[in-house]
């Protein structure tokens, strides 16, 4: 497997552009095949990787081809059920987060994976993002002391486009935007503070989308299809999914095994797109204003009033753009680790932690802020721990 990699991509839908990389992260890997139920799917199949062989689901590619590796790049209810059927063929799997919708399904993926040996990585591509590196690398260094509390706040300023037309919007297909959206964050939480949520609350609602009349299918469209900055303000968007029944603002409160003590906010209707990140700890606190090129870390270390210039400051540089650059840089840990056996940054019980938080917290906000235990995560093989991340 070490050249001429077939890498297959599963659901071409608006994150299927990863395939596109294989090439440049794993010279002589090519995506030789594309799977979508849809027939616009695999027209965009052919539009974006070639000539590739095109099927309606997994069963008809593992029945007609070999392929070394997939991206499942699929809607996230289906995940459970195309990752089993991949490990169970032997095929190596790159899933796109969230891992699952539910704990439940979570935990069935690994334990497949666990009982086949077959090479399980969620891309929760944000642990490569240059901004929680600068981030991570100020707490490793003991700038701010021992980590004690990490804020985090999302403004989804494009929200309303991204989320609200297609199936983000039904609970059925999603579980919660707390899992599929929040689900990036919570992992960076736990990789920042080194350790898992052990008791989650939550709060929130449908509070802008849900007054919008204007629905109708989008039966082989994409993002890319209906996306504006146009679209503002956000009860004036069209087009919005038929079903629309996930909070549009949710927030959580954590509590990790570990002490520190976390909150994330979420809302898709604000004007900006960013994420604000705050982490305090005995000696010091952080927090970045911008998260990508352009953007710093400051670090408050002394006694103030106030000041808006921290008393260092770190630059957010990158190169191949933000989100971007992080996909990248999953994919090619992804294939580094199947091929050559590399260690990854995060595992898939980091990423079943992530979904558990998210899920038991939308099950939290919706039933009255009840408090939720997240139960212990599976043990890993070659991780007892995997509450550290190995790097």
């Amino acid at each position: 497997m070490s050249t001429g990699l077939r890498v297959a991509v599963i659901g071409v839908g608006n994150r299927a552009y990863l395939g596109r990389h294989v090439p440049e992260v794993r010279p002589g890997a090519r995506v030789v095949a594309a799977v979508d139920p849809d027939a616009s799917g695999r027209e965009r199949a052919l539009r974006l990787f070639g000539d590739v062989a095109l099927y309606p689901d997994t069963a008809a590619l593992l029945a007609a081809e070999h392929v070394d590796a997939a991206i499942v790049t699929a809607p996230d209810d289906t995940h459970r059920s195309i990752a089993v059927e991949l490990l169970r063929a032997g095929v190596p799997v790159f899933v796109d987060k969230p891992l699952a919708t539910t704990v439940e399904d979570a935990d069935a993926v690994l334990a497949v994976a666990q009982e086949t040996g077959t090479p399980l990585y969620v891309g929760h591509n944000l642990r490569h993002w240059q901004a929680v590196r600068v981030m991570r690398g100020i707490i490793e260094r003991g700038e701010i002391g021992d980590v004690k509390a990490i804020w985090v706040r999302h403004f989804v300023g494009n929200g309303g486009d991204y989320f609200f037309k297609d199936w983000h919007a039904d609970r059925r297909r999603s579980n919660s935007l707390l899992v599929q959206k929040a689900s990036h964050d919570i992992d960076v939480i736990h990789f920042l503070a080194g350790g898992y949520t052990s008791r989650v609350v939550g709060m929130g609602d449908l509070m802008v989308y849900g007054d919008v009349a204007d629905r109708r299918e989008r039966t082989g469209e994409i993002a890319d299809d209906w996306f504006s900055h146009d679209n503002w303000p956000p009860r004036s968007l069209t087009g919005l999914n038929p079903v629309v029944d996930v909070e549009d603002l949710s927030m959580i409160l954590m509590t990790l095994d570990n002490g520190v003590q976390a909150s994330y906010q979420q809302c898709h209707f604000t004007p900006d797109y960013w994420r604000s990140y705050t982490v305090i700890g005995t000696e010091g606190r952080l927090e970045n204003f911008g998260d990508t090129t352009g953007g710093v870390v400051r670090v408050w270390n002394r006694r103030v009033e106030w000041q808006a210039a921290g008393h260092v400051e770190h630059v957010i540089e990158e190169t191949g753009g933000g989100h971007e650059a992080a996909d990248v840089a999953t994919l090619a840990e992804f294939f580094a680790h199947v091929v050559d056996g590399a260690p990854t940054v995060g595992d898939p019980v980091a990423a079943r932690q992530a979904v558990a938080v998210g899920a038991l917290g939308a099950d939290s906000l919706r039933r009255g802020s009840v408090p939720y235990d997240i139960p212990e995560p599976p043990t890993w093989p070659g991780r007892p721990d995997a509450r550290r991340d190995p790097a």
